[in-house]
């Protein structure tokens, strides 16, 4: 195998795989967000109105002040 190929070739291999693995990693990301949505207000508001608790601004706030924290 000549000089240059046994350069060039890992070069590309390499290359190759690190566009191949974004567009992997981005589409696994999509499909976990699409599945596994961000919590947000309206969604907390839903959850407290599922409890039976009708929510005020300032107690959503609270939980996703909360919620900043823990992550």
């Amino acid at each position: 195998m000549p000089l240059w190929l046994q350069i060039v070739l890992p070069i590309i291999t390499l290359l190759v795989g690190g566009v191949v693995g974004f567009f992997l990693s981005r589409k696994y990301f999509q499909n976990y967000l699409e599945k596994n949505p961000p919590v947000n207000e309206n969604m907390i508001r839903a959850m407290m109105a599922q409890m039976g608790r009708k929510p005020s601004e300032k107690q959503v706030r609270q939980v996703m002040q909360s919620m900043k924290q823990a992550k």
